[in-house]
């Protein structure tokens, strides 16, 4: 299918828990605001850590979203992505029915699933209570595809799924697959996104282990400092987006509200470090550049770049390198902003929540700052978008996701016309 006659995929609907707030609206107005949503952790005593920060999803109510009871029978990440799909739906107006159920899907990303915490607690029974008292849903809790099973069981969803995992790029690629999908005509409607849930002495102790996360317990706010000069290391969130993406005919005869199009998706690998980018960012550089090509732009086309921006000493300067590469001398007149520098890195979830605040730029006409970026670093010279919020109306941007494992993915999107 050429370019010219294949589906155009727009999304409908957004929805959102993030350490900035419990939907959409209150985590862009976070953004905005250039607010921090980086605390001490609260749900486990962390002193015995080297690391005591997170960004939490703070007062969320599962009970608000789904059964109380069924919800019980569910994983953090997976209660997470039912109530961001209930958030989506419900503002993309969309309804699943006999009538459409076989043409709606769900493509989530997630880096680790349950793994962790459910592992964690069943291993804490088997040892304090014995094997007779491990629940029967352990395994079934643990797996990375269970978001996308009780996301579809939430609606009746009988169309294509699937369930991505590429570390920190997997809420993005599950969006580009989700679109891939729509436009391939595999699905009319995707549930696409990231979700995400770590919180746990098991993870903390992992994390710790391997000298990427700031140690900033002091000044939680002041963690994440992507493009800064004094940045030590990223701050590990948990959280959730999902976005409906629909084939845009489909879109137009129900009524349904577009937020932006997806018109360009690209995934590559680096083939280089398990945990380290490539200094020079070829592999990244590549993923950007095959998204714009998909779109069928040319790198002075895009006008804000939503960077993957981690805060890492050695991450944060490979993507510069990346960036110029791709953009040459347009890279200085781009804003390129760092999400996580307020909501910290969502791992499989970040690219996701990322993509809904590229959606609300492209929507609202401004771009979200990039905090505690106070000393400026040589290496890290594009406009980041220091501290303060900036007005610029935004047509086309590109979304930049790079995961460990060296896998990458980006997203173009744009203003809906």
């Amino acid at each position: 299918m050429t370019r010219e006659n294949r589906k155009r995929v727009v999304v409908t609907g957004m929805g959102a828990l993030t350490p900035l707030g419990l939907n959409v609206e209150e985590t862009w107005e976070g953004l905005v605001e250039g607010r921090s949503g980086i605390t001490r952790i609260t749900q486990f005593d962390s002193s015995p850590f080297p690391v005591q920060i997170n960004g939490e999803v703070k007062g969320f109510d599962p009970g608000r979203y789904m059964d109380e009871k069924e919800s019980k029978r569910m994983a953090r990440f997976s209660q997470l992505a039912v109530a961001a799909a209930k958030m989506a739906v419900d503002a993309a107006g969309l309804v699943v029915d006999d009538s459409n159920a076989e043409d709606v899907g769900v493509v989530l990303g997630t880096g680790i699933g349950g793994g962790l915490v459910e592992g964690q607690k069943a291993h804490l029974t088997l040892l304090n209570k014995g094997v007779r008292r491990i629940p029967p849903l352990f395994i079934p809790n643990m797996m990375p595809n269970a978001a996308a099973h009780h996301v579809g069981c939430a609606f009746g969803i009988k169309g294509y799924t699937s369930t991505v995992i590429a570390a920190c790029a997997s809420g993005t690629q599950a969006i580009g697959e989700g679109a891939r999908a729509i436009r391939e005509g595999l699905a009319k409607v995707v549930l696409a996104g990231g979700t995400e849930s770590t919180v746990c002495e098991l993870a903390l102790a992992g994390i710790c282990a391997m000298r990427a996360v700031s140690r900033r317990n002091d000044e939680p706010e002041k963690a994440s400092r992507p493009f800064d000069a004094d940045r030590d290391g990223f701050v590990c969130s948990e959280g959730c987006a999902i976005l409906v993406l629909e084939d845009l005919d489909y879109a137009l005869a129900r009524g349904a509200p577009i937020a932006a199009e997806i018109l360009g998706y690209g995934v590559t690998n680096d083939a280089y470090h398990v945990s380290a980018p490539d200094p020079e960012g070829r592999g990244s550089a590549l993923a950007m550049r095959r998204a714009i090509e998909d779109a069928g732009l040319n790198p002075e086309d895009i006008q804000y770049i939503n960077a993957h921006a981690t805060a890492t000493p050695i991450g944060d300067p490979a993507e510069v390198v990346a960036i110029k590469s791709v953009m040459g001398d347009h890279a200085y007149d781009i804003p390129v902003n760092a999400t996580k520098s307020m909501i910290g890195h969502l791992l499989g979830a970040a690219g996701a929540v990322e993509t809904v605040a590229t959606v609300m730029t492209i929507k609202e006409g401004i771009v979200h700052p990039t905090i505690n970026r106070d000393t400026p670093d040589p290496e890290c010279d594009l406009d980041c978008v220091p501290n303060v919020a900036r007005g610029v109306k935004v047509d086309i941007a590109l979304k930049n996701s790079f995961g460990f494992g060296g896998q990458n993915a980006c997203l173009v999107l744009a203003r809906y016309g």
